[in-house]
């Protein structure tokens, strides 16, 4: 078996870090979608650009957020 033959420091119960990396891009994902929408809707009332460019950088976390989450998906589906 490849963990008896293990080499390095690393200690035989170590945990991956995919479970965290999950978690924090779906809360990633949630804010950035909830923030996305709120800089929209402030962006149509006050007419001001700013608020365009706070919803364009809010979405492009969620894209990144949601791209890492197929990442790890297809990680997790590839190891089973």
């Amino acid at each position: 078996m490849w963990l008896r033959n293990r080499q390095g420091t690393e200690p035989v119960t170590a945990r991956s870090p995919l479970g965290a990396r999950r978690a924090l891009s779906l809360v990633a994902l949630v804010v950035a979608v909830i923030a996305a929408v709120f800089f929209v809707v402030r962006a149509m009332s006050t007419g001001q650009a700013v608020w365009g460019w706070e919803a364009a950088i809010a979405g492009a976390v969620a894209v990144v957020a949601a791209a890492d989450l197929a990442v790890l998906r297809r990680r997790r589906e590839r190891g089973r």
